[in-house]
């Protein structure tokens, strides 16, 4: 079998002149060669570097590539098979997978609202609203009169809200007109419209890999299939993703390009034309999730490239992470044949926004210069403050600054993810642990920690994590009760 251009960067990332691994999988390391070979893959699998459901190599192809007998590897395959990370099929090769158990991903539900008394919520990247939502609220009411003698009802948004909308496409240098944009119920709901609109049960849908969990619940609910790309120590896999929309026929990719949930990532723009140009290439529709994408931190985003195709990319909005989550308002632009297409579908699940929600949109657009300046500022100073602390507390976690988005995607020394939701909810504080954010399991290195809250509140956060973490550590009693449970 060929190594396609998936496993040629896997076996870049596993070979020995490579550290992108805690330590080199080969020479730092005590024990058998072929128990350090199968320590290192078991640790791409988890981080979710290497991706779930993929077909290894022959062992001849990964002696010759990692430089070792085919001795060692059959032994270190026999080991991750021995241990639930493979399943080899007679005839159909040794396939990437996680062993079922506590990791997997509907054991750290992540949802919002009320949290007991003294327990401080970072399960949630999510802050409270601007400070003038109450002033666009008012201004709706005051506008509201004028649509009571009509029906209400409108399945692709008021007009002036579809204006406004495209205005702001416009003003990125991607000139929008208002029949190019759906509105809808949040950023999640024009998800689910877009897949009810492209796929049928059992069509697979590519996704970056972690990603934004709600997404993946929706794709797994429409009975599609996720198809992960892990992401690389830096930006995206655009190898991955072009082999991944070439071997696996999707019907739909879905990437957070912009500030990407929970590492905070943003794709370059020779990504984004490489990834679309591979789409068309496999007819695959291209969704980037634009959620996140008013919330830069370190430098305003570039605008839109010049060459956008009029069919085949579908941009999601939402004014959620940019003014309140209880608005409940986000959007779709897409080509007018798709609208069109998109409202027809939609008449069967719901008849349209409600309008005092749009006319508030409206009105906190118009004026929201002001409004997402100040927020950024208070989210860079939350960032800062956070990184510090974390730093400082818990050294040996590893925390880069994000450009913008809402959270930290913090790398711990062992694979204890889940286990640290757990205690940490003894300590006082709620968190996702990083398998709700992969397929399967994956990420149990990883938690995401979101710096939406106050400065002196995310002091108390890190104190209590400190304590938490200290409860984990090699020797303790939770440390070996948990041991059981972490995968």
């Amino acid at each position: 079998m060929k190594t396609g251009p998936v496993l040629r960067g896997w076996l870049h990332d596993v070979s020995p002149h490579r550290s992108c691994l805690p330590d080199p999988w080969r020479g730092e390391r005590t024990g058998p060669a072929y128990g350090q070979l199968a320590d290192g893959l078991r640790l791409l699998i988890l981080d979710g570097r290497l991706p779930l459901d993929v077909v290894l190599p022959g062992e001849r192809e990964l002696a010759t590539a990692l430089e070792v007998s085919r001795t060692t590897v059959t032994a270190a395959l026999g080991r991750l098979r021995d241990d639930g990370f493979l399943d080899r099929r007679q005839g159909a090769g040794a396939r990437t997978r996680l062993p079922a158990g506590p990791g997997e991903r509907g054991m750290t539900p992540i949802v919002a609202g009320a949290v007991g008394e003294g327990l401080l919520d970072m399960a949630s990247a999510a802050p409270p609203a601007v400070e003038v939502m109450h002033q666009a609220y008012a201004a709706a009411l005051s506008a509201l009169p004028a649509h009571l003698p009509q029906h209400g009802y409108a399945p692709l948004g008021l007009p002036v809200l579809r204006e406004a909308i495209a205005a702001r496409y416009a003003a990125r240098g991607l000139p929008t007109s208002p029949d190019q944009i759906m509105v809808t119920n949040g950023a999640l709901h024009a998800l689910a419209l877009m897949l009810r609109l492209t796929c049928g049960p059992g069509d697979r849908v590519v996704i970056d890999h972690p990603t934004y969990p709600h997404a993946i619940d929706a794709i797994q609910r429409a009975s599609c299939r996720p198809a992960p790309v892990g992401l690389p120590g830096e930006g995206w896999d655009v190898d991955g993703v072009a082999a991944a929309l070439r071997q696996s026929g999707p019907r739909l990719a879905y990437f957070i390009a912009d500030f990407q949930n929970p590492t905070g990532r943003w794709m370059t723009p020779e990504a984004r034309a490489a990834i679309v140009e591979a789409a068309l290439r496999a007819r695959t529709t291209v969704i980037f999730d634009e959620t996140l994408v008013d919330l830069w931190l370190d430098a305003p985003v570039q605008p839109y490239g010049l060459a956008e195709p009029d069919e085949g990319l579908v941009r999601l909005g939402s004014t959620g992470k940019s003014f309140w989550g209880g608005l409940r308002l986000g959007w779709i632009r897409a080509d007018a044949q798709t609208i069109q297409a998109l409202s027809l579908r939609r008449s069967s699940l719901d008849l349209g926004t409600p309008v005092l929600e749009q006319l508030a949109a409206v009105h906190l657009m118009a004026n929201e210069t002001p409004v997402l300046g100040a927020r950024r500022a208070l989210l860079r100073a939350q960032r800062d403050h956070l990184l510090g602390l974390v730093r400082q507390t818990l050294p040996d976690w590893k925390v880069a600054s994000p450009p913008g988005g809402l959270s930290l995607w913090a790398e711990l020394p062992a694979p204890v993810s889940t286990a640290m939701a757990a205690t940490s909810e003894r300590f006082g504080v709620r968190l996702a642990a990083g398998p709700r954010f992969g397929v399967d399991g994956a990420f149990e290195r990883f938690l995401r920690l979101p710096y939406t809250l106050p400065a002196d509140t995310l002091t108390e956060v890190v104190g209590r994590l400190a304590q938490a973490y200290a409860r984990l550590q090699p020797g303790s009693a939770s440390a070996r009760a948990q041991m059981g449970a972490v995968v």
